[in-house]
């Protein structure tokens, strides 16, 4: 049964802001003016065009998909099954551990303002509740589930657009030179730290692509909304941290913008971040139900997981099981692991995937030259550029991120066995470009 194309280009953009604005432009400010002080707006600006390469890469190759199923199922159809399979695990360990790190700092800020929510059973039965809410919505059907993220997606940017107003008033009465010295005096080092985190902060547009088989003229829409949402989100975050730095300075703090908060909204600032806080990471929650239980059904779909995960509700016209089995294994991760254990986990395994989209790039362009597709100029000079990026984060990785890293490939390796076994040969598709391994 066929998906309803219910995804329009601003609910797209909508998606992608959504999907990149979580937990990270709460958690990064006080790190990045620590390495880079008051030249830390800058390094914002520099990592969005940065992953703007990646996006260049991920539109073009978008563009020439219709079904569901993102950087999983582009990098199946480029470079084999072996490979598509290896990938997805690491896309869908990606979204899982973003999920859940949003819905422990959900609960870790509403501690702040309901002690009682920090204790372990409430915990846990907030993060089902959290979690529950969207993954009903989105049961129903894309177009409600959609409309939710969109809704919540203006609702979490205003209080952040209502900071940036207050902060540049109040920097326009309180003139602070800047010069040219402030932005070398940090060092390379310190630079290059600064933006290896700020790749992580931008991560999470790879999630919007996913429900590729309910977009709207996927090949226009797609290319619009990640481009006009990382544009966005690369405001907002520049804009976020020059307010924090021009209001409180660059003296070491352990909430930045709660305290830029206190000055600027006076005693009610902090009570205003915590319900900032809690509205982005649900916004955040609620637009990944969208998209990255589809990264399932596209599994199951092409015979890499178990059949009934695409099963599509005859009446909602959505992949209901393949919903639900994803927002369990959100809860069980958000339940289970520490926020810091989960980032770290979701950080080195969009890594590979953006590796495999950037490499689908250019073998994409040597299979199919002609193919009715977007084609960005020097795209496969910017894939290289961003496989590069891509490794060098990877190879910053500690031992035990290393280690999960080679755990999930090993059991992805036995995944795309299981599959082999299950079927003698592989579905056939309208897109099929490159041979099963």
């Amino acid at each position: 049964m066929a998906f309803v194309r219910s995804i329009g280009r601003w609910s797209m953009t909508a998606l992608v802001v959504n999907s990149i604005i979580g937990n990270s432009i709460f958690g990064l400010p006080a790190e990045l003016t620590r390495l880079l002080g008051r030249a830390s707006p800058l390094a914002m600006l520099v990592a969005g065009l940065i992953v703007s390469m990646i996006v260049a890469c991920m539109a073009e190759v978008a563009s020439q998909f219709a079904e569901a199923g993102g950087g999983y199922l582009y990098v199946r159809r480029a470079f084999g099954r072996f490979a598509g399979v290896q990938v997805g695990w690491f896309y869908l360990l990606g979204c899982l551990a973003g999920g859940a790190a949003n819905a422990t700092l959900f609960v870790l800020y509403l501690a702040t303002i309901w002690p009682a929510a920090g204790g372990k059973l409430a915990r846990i039965g907030i993060m089902a509740a959290v979690i529950v809410v969207p993954t009903l919505v989105n049961y129903l059907g894309v177009r409600r589930g959609a409309n939710l993220s969109t809704v919540l997606t203006v609702a979490k940017v205003l209080p952040l657009i209502l900071l940036i107003v207050l902060g540049l008033w109040h920097f326009n009465h309180q003139t602070q030179p800047f010069s040219i010295a402030e932005l070398t005096q940090p060092g390379l080092s310190a630079w290059l730290r600064a933006l290896l985190l700020l790749i992580f902060a931008y991560a999470g547009f790879e999630f919007a692509v996913a429900p590729g088989g309910e977009i709207e003229d996927p090949r226009r829409t797609v290319p619009f909304g990640l481009a006009t949402g990382l544009l966005v989100c690369a405001l907002m975050y520049m804009l976020i941290q020059f307010v924090t730095v021009v209001t409180i300075g660059t003296n070491p703090t352990q909430h930045p913008l709660s305290d830029t908060a206190s000055v600027l909204l006076q005693r009610g600032g902090p009570l205003f971040v915590a319900i900032a806080v809690m509205v982005s990471t649900y916004a955040w929650i609620s637009g990944q139900i969208v998209s990255s239980p589809r990264i399932l059904y596209s599994f199951a779909a092409n015979g890499d997981a178990p059949g009934f995960l695409a099963r599509v509700n005859p009446r909602f016209n959505t992949p209901a099981l393949a919903i639900v089995v994803f927002a369990l294994l959100v809860w069980l991760l958000a339940a289970t692991g520490t926020y810091l254990w989960v980032v770290a986990v979701g950080a080195g395994a969009l890594l590979i995937l953006y590796c495999g989209v950037c490499a689908s790039l250019i073998r994409l362009r040597r299979l199919q030259p002609q193919a009715n597709a977007l084609r960005i100029p020097f795209g496969p000079a910017l894939a290289v550029i961003s496989i590069a990026i891509s490794l060098t984060l990877i190879s910053a990785l500690d031992r035990h991120q290393a280690l999960l890293i080679g755990v999930t490939a090993l059991l992805a390796t036995g995944n795309w066995w299981w599959a082999k076994r299950q079927t003698v040969k592989e579905p056939e598709s309208t897109m099929a470009i490159a041979s099963s391994r």
